[in-house]
């Protein structure tokens, strides 16, 4: 082992393994972070045990095995040490700026798989058989790293005692929604003192009304994809105040809407009358397709022009350099009251930002979010938060296609977290090693390093190892098998870079 690469992931793994109770799960806890790293063909035990302890593959499989699917250390207190040592060189290259919700999944064959059920899966893209994590990453522009992690449990599972007993479920858990899940995580972060950022999410949980309520209650800001049927107040607009109080009985308290609140929409949106209409609420794709049509941008980003003026409802945003060119849209935005039920509420919901997309080549507006960031912020601004989402989207693409997220083969919630634990464990690790190079110094002879199964050799028994880097970012598939044969293992870019080969550091894991 050399002073460099390999001496940073040893000391990694000691300090990790101080959340795990026992010193003698230090060895597994090493093994099977390395096995994660290595280039196998498929991350699952037996192919790990190989190619860490060629020697002894039947007992180094049975310890692995035992370690992730009934080792009784703590998912928490390992996620929560994995970022506190990770946090400090995240946040060398900029303040934490987002809490990021998601879930993926991973496709499964038959029922006994812990959670598995027919859903909705990103992988497939339709509704079948699998299981559904939801997750929580910390984020700035220069990385994202998951801090919470929790398979959705579907209600048919959570009535069955049998199957419970066999995928031993916990006992006090009990059905909890997708963004009740992520709520949780989000609360516990809070709790936790984790550096304040704005909370992104798709519109799977921004149209969930209360998780956005529950997280404005807990002081914080959020970016929320919404549907096009979401429903909104125009600004001057909303609900009627309580009825006045006769004297009789409680006095009123809720808003209400009358019959004048319920016409179709049909008078155009005009700064001018716009505080003088009566309306209903409207729908945020109707608003979008009120305003003037897009036409060639012709004004600079940040500004804050009248919404429904002509030569001004839509603006060109570039918000950050892609990997072929700049990436530039058109988005119109201007402030709106939710909409939602609010006849059941005691006062009008506070005004948000409504963020249109419609990019050029669209027949019609392709995205729409609702934001608390303040009134002030630039549109530019505005635009960079609700995009930094993506970075979720390149945690799973690594998660799964780099460190084996999705190669769990046991049937188990103990095992299914561990592996899921130990998994971000390692993909933390490949972040500190990145982020702890300024981006203008040595930080691109890192991200090139190349890893190569370690100086004891690879057995017959051990997987063919595969590419790893790939161009195009999809989070949800796992890598392809390569079925060449080679007498020796290539080495491998775990993450991808530009680096050429004479920069390479001959050390096993970096970026």
């Amino acid at each position: 082992m050399t002073s460099g690469s390999e001496a940073r992931f040893a000391a990694y793994v000691e300090d990790l393994s101080t959340a795990l109770g026992h010193a003698d799960r230090t060895g597994p806890l090493r093994d099977y972070c390395l096995g994660l790293l290595m280039p196998v063909e498929r991350k699952s035990v037996e192919p790990m045990a190989a190619v860490t302890a060629p020697a002894r593959v039947a007992a180094q499989h049975q310890s692995l095995l035992h370690f992730v699917g009934q080792g009784g250390w703590s998912d928490d207190r390992v996620l929560a040490k994995v970022r506190d040592l990770v946090l400090p060189a995240m946040e060398r290259n900029g303040a934490i700026g987002a809490w990021i919700i998601d879930d993926t999944g991973f496709p499964k064959k038959g029922k006994h798989s812990v959670g598995v059920a027919r859903q909705y899966c990103g992988q497939l893209g339709k509704q079948d058989n699998c299981q559904v994590a939801v997750s929580l990453s910390i984020a700035n522009h220069a990385a994202s790293l998951p801090i919470a992690y929790k398979l959705y449990m579907p209600e048919d599972w959570s009535a069955d005692p049998i199957r419970r007993s066999k995928a031993g479920i916990p006992d006090d858990l009990v059905f909890r929604t997708k963004p009740e899940i992520a709520l949780d995580q989000i609360r516990a972060a809070f709790e936790a003192g984790i550096p304040r950022g704005v909370v992104l999410m798709d519109a799977g949980y921004g149209a969930d009304t209360r998780l956005r309520t529950d997280i404005t209650a807990l002081g914080l800001t959020y970016v929320a994809g919404i549907q096009p049927h979401t429903t909104v107040w125009l600004p001057g607009q909303g609900p009627l105040p309580p009825k006045p109080w006769t004297g009789r009985g409680r006095p009123t308290s809720r808003m209400r809407r009358d019959a004048e609140h319920h016409p179709p929409l049909a008078t155009p949106l005009c700064c001018a009358e716009r505080s003088l209409w009566l309306a209903p609420p409207v729908k945020v794709k109707d608003v979008a397709l009120s305003l003037p049509p897009p036409s060639t941008p012709s004004r600079s980003a940040g500004e804050v022009p009248c919404p429904a003026s002509p030569e001004s409802a839509w603006e060109a945003v570039t918000w950050r350099e892609g990997s072929a060119d700049l990436l530039t849209s058109r988005y119109a935005r201007l402030r709106v009251r939710p909409a939602h039920r609010d006849e059941k509420l005691k006062e009008t919901r506070p005004e948000e930002w409504l963020l249109i997309e419609w990019p050029e080549g669209e027949d019609q507006p392709t995205k729409y979010w609702l934001s608390t960031l303040p009134e002030t912020i630039a549109f530019v601004d505005l635009v960079d938060t609700a995009k930094l989402r993506w970075r979720i989207e390149r945690d799973y693409q690594e998660l799964k296609q780099e460190v084996g997220l999705g190669y769990y083969e046991g049937r188990g919630w103990r095992g299914f977290h561990h592996h899921a634990t130990l998994c971000i464990a390692a993909y933390a690790f490949l972040i500190s090693e990145r982020e702890a190079f300024s981006p203008s110094g040595s930080r691109t002879a890192l991200h090139g390093a190349e890893t190569a199964v370690p100086r004891r050799g690879r057995p017959d028994r051990a997987a063919h190892p595969t590419r790893a880097t790939r161009t195009q970012l999809h989070r949800h598939h796992a890598p392809q098998a390569d079925r060449c044969s080679r007498q020796e293992p290539r080495s491998m870019s775990l993450l991808p870079s530009a680096t050429t080969r004479d920069q390479l550091i001959p050390t096993f894991v970096t970026q």
